[in-house]
């Protein structure tokens, strides 16, 4: 069953909390983090992205960068844009996009817990991707950043949140500049923390990344470090847990990650249709963009125009946890065979556009010319990301997109 724990957070002032939170540092560069830092001397991005504080050009895996993250995260502390909670707490952490709101709880999920498969994964992670927020982890002793993780949804659970949530005003409220509202409680109720502590000892097996598989693994490796380094470790210092902020499986919805080509494999516009139309039925639509409304459905634009295109039967195995993926029809009957694409992590010709971003950035990535074909898919459900991490699979990659981001900065966990 899972361990997740309440923990003494460092939490910013409630008039600087909205200044203070930033997105995930991997979802911009470092140009793109300083224009957002512009101006802004209490944005966490002095921290996760303390380059901007450097030179420009620095190298961002260089010694000065982490060593500007340890001096800017000990001047926010110092200069109280974040304060330490007295007592451990769980936090609740709520974000509403689209009229729709969900409800996350922030906990200390045990480290050990990924060691021992209690945290499942569905994607691979990349040892120099660790490396890097591990580093960030030694010089700071601190987990900055959160990890979105998801659990089969528990009544009781629920319960609670609805009752702190009903009850009490958030400590932060607000809209950040990309439009989606970002809302927290700190439950302050001491019996309601130890309810929450034995529920999930008791109700939830297993916990499941959701996004932020580097710095999971990150975290767990950074445990058996200091264990090994600690010869009087007795398994409740802080650095055995790591902060992660949980949400119900049944209140998020993964939206569609897309695919843009830049050529067709020297195939004509007609000898392209032909060969795909061999696995599936192809329906022009026309000028106007089309998403797709189901499982095995697909939309595709291509030369001004976009077309319906619907798999057919043999060319998925809905009984197969991985070959029933539209990622992976996707891949198995135009990319790979019709395109030459073999290799989604290393192919240059082939780019990847989250569907937050709508089907008109896939229009405008065909039409600057620097694209041939794009591809929309039908979003994977929360089902199918169950299921491949219960039957240990690994997703293909670029499958899931998560919005809103969680924001950074709401709270921090120090290993101190």
């Amino acid at each position: 069953m899972a361990t997740i724990k309440p923990f003494r957070g460092y939490r910013p002032p409630k008039d600087i909390a909205k200044d203070v939170s930033a997105l995930p540092y991997d979802v911009m560069n470092s140009e793109e983090a300083a224009e957002m830092a512009k101006g802004k001397e209490y944005s966490l991005l002095h921290i996760t992205r303390a380059e901007i504080d450097l030179p420009e050009g620095t190298d961002i895996h260089s010694e000065a960068v982490y060593n500007k993250a340890v001096e800017n995260y000990n001047k926010f502390k110092a200069n109280k844009w974040l304060v330490q909670d007295e007592q451990p707490h769980y936090y609740i952490y709520a974000q509403t996009m689209d009229g729709r709101t969900q409800y996350g709880i922030v906990g200390a999920a045990a480290a050990q817990d990924y060691f021992d498969g209690i945290i499942k994964k569905h994607e691979l992670t990349r040892p120099d991707k660790e490396e890097d927020r591990m580093v960030l982890t030694r010089y700071l002793n601190a987990n900055i950043e959160p990890v979105f993780f998801s659990y089969k949804a528990v009544p009781e659970i629920d319960a609670i949140v609805e009752k702190v949530v009903n009850n009490n005003e958030p400590i932060y409220d607000f809209t950040a500049e990309d439009g989606f509202g970002h809302h927290f409680w700190v439950v302050e109720d001491e019996k309601d923390n130890r309810q929450l502590e034995r529920l999930f000892a008791e109700k939830v097996p297993y916990t499941y990344v959701a996004d932020g598989h580097h710095r999971t693994a990150a975290a767990a490796r950074i445990m058996q470090e200091k264990k090994a380094q600690n010869p009087n470790h007795t398994g409740q210092e802080a650095y055995n847990y790591f902060m992660a902020v949980h949400f119900p499986d049944n209140q998020l919805k993964i939206i569609d990650y897309n695919r843009v080509v830049k050529d067709l494999n020297g195939l004509t516009k007609e000898e392209f249709l032909e060969r795909i139309s061999r696995s599936f039925d192809i329906q022009k639509i026309g000028p106007e963009n089309y998403k797709p409304q189901k499982l095995h459905e697909f939309s595709m634009y291509l030369d001004g125009d976009w077309y319906k295109l619907t798999a057919k039967p043999g060319t998925y195995n809905d009984n197969d946890p991985i070959d029933q993926l539209d990622v992976s029809v996707l891949s198995k009957h135009i990319l790979e065979p019709v395109l030459d694409i073999k290799d989604l992590r290393t192919s240059k010709r082939i780019d990847f556009v989250g569907g937050i971003r709508g089907l008109k950035a896939l229009e405008d990535k065909v039409n600057s010319g620097d694209y041939a074909v794009a591809f929309a898919l039908y979003p994977v459900s929360m089902k199918q990301l169950i299921n491949i991490a219960d039957t240990g699979n690994i997703m293909p990659p670029k499958t899931t997109w998560f919005e809103p981001k969680l924001r950074s900065g709401l709270v921090i966990h120090d290993l101190t």
